[in-house]
């Protein structure tokens, strides 16, 4: 007893345990310590069980801070001879390997390895074959995406094993002989094999023998499956439970599924199926759960629904069709599944209300009922308050019309999860007769998008205190947030979006009492003053949005202090100032969004520390400075570089072209001076098309770019669609790089408003899928290349005031562009829309050049004259005017002159008179 008691405070040392989950481990009673169970009857100890029992999607914080960690899993536990049970699951052993030891703890029975969250790296690296050694093992759970298998031969061993499950374990390089391994296992009951890499080509369709024929549950889904159903499954009479969910099966819908008469529970969600629903068989009775979600089904389900009526005991529970493509009223038939708690419609194309018959039927049974994203119309029934047990209740996204009030939610007092929303132009009214009221039950998800439920903060919404979810989107709201109730929901919160509404006041302080809120969504609002520091102690924040508001005053440089950021939105506000750097910038931003603002400064080095940045927004601002040069050199991960309207310069950096993602580069009015870099055929994202691998981030991200001539907003969905280079409004000169044709991924080219020349490309006509050229108030000059007629789907087109002669091309797409104004301020240009061309090529109606030079001839005569009059005038009475000494001695000139003429003529005339006598 004592050396286990010495065994586990040995394991203890060299664990790290922030949450002092194992503080109890002191005195002699080991068996009285936390996770810690004895045998009875011998005193041995026989229980470890240290999982880690927190949630992680809810409760980021409190979840790590509960994981027992350490580089170490001490071998002191060999000194636990008796260990029947070890569970470490769920914690984070910084990826450290399975030790080989394990094997040597033979008395295993238990044992749990998992880590089922991808953000948690427990334990890694190839699964040791002494594993193998624990003949007595009944069940293994190393579930994990970390872990890995060349071979699966140690498997074969374990002769007692009942559960088995690898989940994420990559057992790409097992080939076939995983299900060897497997076939080997006669006591097996369930087999979990989901995520494993594996592919078509490792599932044999048939074996030759048969072992583990007591399998109740095989789930092998998600995985990459893309041939028929394997011959094997469908004699495993014994099974209850199937997921073969996310592969590519071909083969009948659902017809050989017959056969396993026992089956309870068959998921084929995205599995590929397509037709029509078969007619149903009497041997699916037994069915408890069933998804068909990610279906192509052709027609409604009334015939398989009514194959129902000829069960003795209906036993369906849940019923999944979400994104089938059903068409059509929600059937009454629904109804007869009296067993029914869950049922899965979203996303498809229900029209109508919904039936009495299926709420007045499944009133004390149902527990989900999710109807979002179809087309649902008229009013919301009110005796949907009549479903007592409702858990969940998803009404979004319909077409909705009328008034909820409190009927609608008399009797659903087990209620924690509601959405509701319509796409009407007119919202969804909560008119309650009581505005003291206070509803059954205590929601933890809420989503009312599109509704009327302020004016205000309503007294049934400031009840809520149990929230961890809430969207009120465009719903009504007004005034300032209530202090008390986000008080109230700040522990637990973890998703704030009150976007849309006419929320006023300054933004909450006290934003350190949110320990588990990872995205802020405040968009849209009334939001005045400045952004308090306290929000940077939010260390789970992953998204803040906080664009289109009337915020001022300088961003926080306390936000360093954020280790999981991924966005950032400030768009749209009145701040000004640097982009705070001194303390640092989170090296985990992915999307950086500050256009349309007062910042300034030059763009701070200290982005360079984002290796993962993918989108940048400053345009809008008072930037200055050059494109720095660790774009494309440090980070290279850009899919969007948004800078225009600042007053940037200096010449547009050849290291922009390391940047193989980029489909948006907008550096448009700015001052950028020299030639357009000839090496753009490296942004391979506008070759390819490929458009795939974008950071996921809110509804709430917005681009504003300029298409097709006219400034258009784009949201995520769209955005990453877009490509498109705009270099407008600067002073580029030289001519256009011919690398430019290689782009045929790019849909708009604006370089208009510059100082270019040469040519247009003459294999400007690659670009097969450009929607927008722009390139007018140019100096461009030549024909216009015939290719652009190739052009088809192009819709925009300018070229107005350039140097370009010759005929305009003609074809296809081209004629149907006939606004003389995109080829205006070429006066040599012909063709349609113009003026027809003569038989040179010329346009008709454009003036001969030999009237033109004559009269230019004349005029530079007339102002030669005109200019040597004056010239010569000013320079002689000028200069008389200006100085005193010459204008005394001019006249005096000129009266000595006159003097001399006057006796010249007056002695002419004497000799005259005297010849003449």
């Amino acid at each position: 007893m004592e050396e286990e008691r010495r065994a586990l405070l040995s394991f203890k040392q060299d664990l790290s345990d922030p949450s002092g989950k194992l503080s109890s481990w002191a005195g002699h009673e080991c068996c009285q310590w936390t996770g810690i169970s004895c045998n009875n009857r011998t005193g041995h100890v026989a229980t470890v069980d240290l999982r880690n029992m927190k949630n992680l999607v809810w409760n980021t914080t409190e979840y790590e801070e509960s994981c027992l960690g350490g580089k170490l899993i001490n071998p002191s536990l060999l000194g636990l001879k008796h260990l029947s049970y070890l569970d470490l699951s769920s914690n984070d052993f910084q990826g450290i390997h399975i030790p080989k030891f394990i094997g040597e703890l033979t008395s295993l029975r238990y044992l749990n390895f998992s880590s089922t969250q991808l953000s948690l790296n427990s334990v890694a690296g190839e699964i040791p074959s002494s594993l193998g050694n624990l003949s007595n093992l009944n069940y293994l759970d190393l579930s994990s995406y970390s872990l890995s298998s060349k071979n699966l031969n140690w498997l074969s061993h374990l002769s007692s094993l009942k559960y088995l499950n690898l989940g994420g374990v990559n057992l790409s390089s097992t080939g076939v002989s995983w299900l060897h391994e497997v076939n080997m296992l006669p006591s097996l009951l369930e087999l979990h094999l989901s995520g494993c890499l594996t592919d078509g080509n490792q599932l044999p369709l048939s074996i030759p023998t048969i072992n583990f024929t007591s399998l109740l549950v095989l789930d092998m889904s998600w995985n990459s499956f893309n041939f028929s159903y394997p011959n094997w499954m469908f004699n495993l009479t014994s099974l209850t439970k199937v997921d073969l969910s996310g592969n590519s099966f071909s083969g009948p819908f659902l017809d050989e599924f017959v056969r396993l008469k026992s089956l309870e529970h068959l998921d084929l969600q995205s599995v590929g199926l397509k037709g029509q629903f078969p007619k149903f068989s009497g041997n699916l009775c037994r069915l408890k759960s069933l998804s068909l979600a990610a279906s192509q089904i052709d027609g409604g389900i009334e015939e398989f629904l009514s194959g129902f009526s000829n069960c003795s005991f209906n036993r369906m529970e849940s019923l999944d069709l979400q994104y089938c493509g059903l068409v059509g009223k929600l059937p009454s038939s629904l109804g007869m599944l009296r067993s029914l708690q869950h049922l899965y419609l979203s996303s498809n194309s229900f029209w109508g209300s919904i039936p009495e018959f299926i709420i007045s039927n499944l009133s004390s049974s149902l527990q989900t009922l999710d109807l979002s994203h179809n087309v649902f119309n008229g009013s919301i029934p009110q005796s949907l308050g009549k479903l007592s047990q409702l858990v969940s209740l998803y009404l979004s996204s319909n077409s909705w019309e009328g008034n909820l009030t409190e009927a609608h939610f008399i009797n659903l007092t087990k209620l924690e999860s509601f959405a509701v929303g319509t796409v009407q132009p007119a919202p969804i009214i909560f008119n309650l007769i009581d505005y003291e009221w206070i509803p059954p039950f205590k929601l933890h998800y809420i989503e009312m998008h599109n509704c009327r439920v302020g004016p205000g903060f309503p007294v049934w919404l400031q009840s809520q205190t149990e929230l961890v979810w809430v969207s009120l989107k465009n719903a009504g709201l007004s005034g300032v947030i209530p202090e008390e109730w986000l008080s109230k929901i700040s522990s637990q919160i973890g998703w704030l979006d009150l976007s849309s509404n006419q929320i006023s006041g300054k933004l909450p302080f006290r934003f350190n009492s949110f320990p588990n809120l990872r995205s802020i969504v405040l968009s849209h609002n009334q939001f005045d003053g400045t952004i308090p520091s306290s929000i940077c102690s939010i260390q789970s924040l992953s998204d803040l949005a906080l664009n289109n508001n009337q915020l001022s005053g300088e961003f926080p440089k306390e936000w360093s202090l954020w280790s999981d950021i991924n966005t950032v939105d400030v768009s749209n506000n009145n701040m000004s100032g640097n982009i705070p750097s001194s303390m640092g910038i989170p090296s985990s931003l992915g999307i950086l969004k500050m256009d349309n603002n007062h910042f300034s400064g030059e763009i701070p080095s200290a982005l360079q520390n984002c290796s993962g940045l993918e989108r940048l927004y400053l345009g809008g601002n008072k930037f200055t400075g050059s494109i720095p040069s660790w774009i494309g050199s440090k980070v290279s991960t850009f899919k969007v570089l948004q800078l225009q309207s600042n007053s940037l310069s200096g010449h547009i950096p050849h290291h922009l072209c390391s940047l193989p993602f980029l489909q948006i580069l907008d550096l448009s009015h700015n001052r950028f001076s020299g030639t357009i870099p000839n090496c753009l055929n490296k942004l391979t994202s506008l070759i390819d098309s490929s458009h795939n691998g974008w950071r996921v981030s809110g509804d709430f991200e917005a681009i504003t770019v300029t298409v097709k001539g006219r400034a258009s907003e784009y949201f995520f969905d769209n955005e990453m669609l877009l490509t498109i280079i705009d270099f407008s409004h600067n002073d580029l000169e030289g001519e256009i790089p011919e690398e430019i044709s290689s782009l045929v991924g790019l849909a708009t080219l604006n370089l208009s408003m510059n100082q270019l020349s040469g040519n247009i490309p003459s294999r400007i006509g690659n670009l097969h899928l450009l929607e927008t050229l722009d390139l007018s108030q140019n100096q461009l000059s030549g024909q216009i290349p015939q290719s652009l007629a190739s052009l088809t789907f192009l819709s925009h087109l300018n070229l107005s005031c350039n140097k370009l002669t010759g005929r305009i091309p003609s074809g296809n797409q081209l004629q149907t562009l006939d606004d003389s104004s995109i080829y205006e301020g070429n006066p040599s240009l012909c063709g349609f829309p113009l003026s027809n061309c003569t038989e040179d090529g010329g346009n008709m109606h454009e003036p001969q050049h030999e009237p033109h030079e004559a009269d230019d001839e004349k005029l530079g005569l007339y102002t030669s004259a005109v200019l040597g009059f004056i010239i010569g005038f000013w320079s002689v009475c000028g200069t008389l005017i200006l100085k005193k000494s010459w204008r005394y001695a001019y006249f005096q000139f000129f009266d000595h002159i006159k003097e001399k003429v006057a006796l010249a003529i007056a002695l002419k005339v004497a000799r005259l008179k005297a010849a003449r006598q």
